[in-house]
């Protein structure tokens, strides 16, 4: 295998081709010399507050797991993380940089991937009436969406390890992932319908495209809780993995593709021009999706409330 070296600047580490694993911190594994100068890494990047990143040399792939700070949502702060994370990809990998073939997201949550979006914030700026925060959320999240469907213009393949529960806006954010594998026991739902709503950051758009108007339709407004296995049955979970092994399955998945590396990029590529997803689409419906919000009932918002309590006490207890 080539060799990349190491090199350190102000605020920058370089990537390197021999040590298995890169976090940007010390202790960290063995590094190459520092004898050439070398594609570089910005150190920003392993230094997000809820975000922990890993980079593995060796296979070429980017490991990122969501450390979210109380409720394991999809909060400002978390947006913000993931809006520098995506800028630090782009900027650090890609043609002419440090090599990138795969991306993967997990979680740190004890069974939780995400339980989607910010529901006490949601709740507050709709009894405050502010229509336009409710839109500046949306449109964030749709132009994070947006970005990791079409990989950050980098050949890469992404990967979306689920080893919980993904509610919401966290199954809407595995839909832009390439592939899901996801352990047995993991699930996978849209409640958002439970309290007046419908998911507004891309299940829409992406489910209709990948399953069908008739079947998206169902799994919006069911309300339904859906088994990984379900969800392998239907196509989007690609792999299915035993409980606790999310983490091999995903190594073996990197390892069966390396060799098709290509033609599954291009064969992904190719299938998202047929989509033809524009982000101005994406955030047209999540603008609909804050026009619905403020027609809530007072009823419906204390159901929210005591939904975001539940998963809070949830994710407190499995800390």
């Amino acid at each position: 295998m080539d060799r990349v070296n190491i090199e350190f600047e102000d605020g920058i580490i370089a990537a390197d081709g021999e040590s298995h694993f890169h976090s940007g911190k010390e202790g960290g594994s063995a590094m190459t010399s520092l004898n050439e100068r070398a594609p570089v890494i910005a150190d920003e990047l392993f230094n997000l507050d809820q975000l922990d990143v890993l980079y593995d040399s060796e296979k070429q792939a980017l490991w990122t797991y969501m450390r979210p700070e109380g409720r394991p949502s999809f909060t400002p702060p978390m947006l913000a993380d993931f809006e520098s994370w995506q800028r630090l990809i782009a900027t650090s990998f890609g043609v002419g940089k440090v090599p990138l073939r795969f991306l993967v997201l997990g979680s740190r949550s004890p069974d939780v991937f995400c339980y989607g979006g910010d529901l006490a914030l949601f709740r507050q700026l709709i009894m405050d009436r502010d229509r336009d925060g409710l839109v500046l959320y949306g449109h964030r999240c749709c132009e994070i969406l947006h970005r990791n469907i079409n990989t950050l213009g980098i050949p890469m393949l992404t990967v979306g390890m689920v080893e919980g529960t993904a509610l919401g806006g966290g199954f809407e954010a595995l839909l832009s992932f390439d592939y899901i594998v996801a352990e047995k026991s993991a699930t996978f739902g849209l409640p958002e319908i439970m309290f007046g709503l419908f998911p507004g950051m891309g299940a829409h758009a992406l489910l209709s495209r990948k399953l069908g108007s008739a079947m998206a339709d169902r799994l919006i407004v069911s309300n339904k809780t859906y088994t990984a296995e379900e969800m392998h049955e239907i196509g989007l979970v690609h792999h299915l993995a035993e409980d606790g092994e999310a983490l091999e399955a995903t190594r073996d998945f990197i390892k069966r593709s390396d060799r098709r590396h290509a033609g599954l990029v291009a064969a992904r590529k190719a299938m998202k021009v047929s989509w033809g997803l524009e982000l101005s689409e994406l955030t047209r419906i999540t603008e609909l999706w804050a026009d619905a919000a403020l027609q809530l009932r007072e009823q419906d918002l204390k159901l929210m409330g005591r939904l975001a309590s539940a998963q809070q006490r949830g994710a407190a207890r499995a800390a």
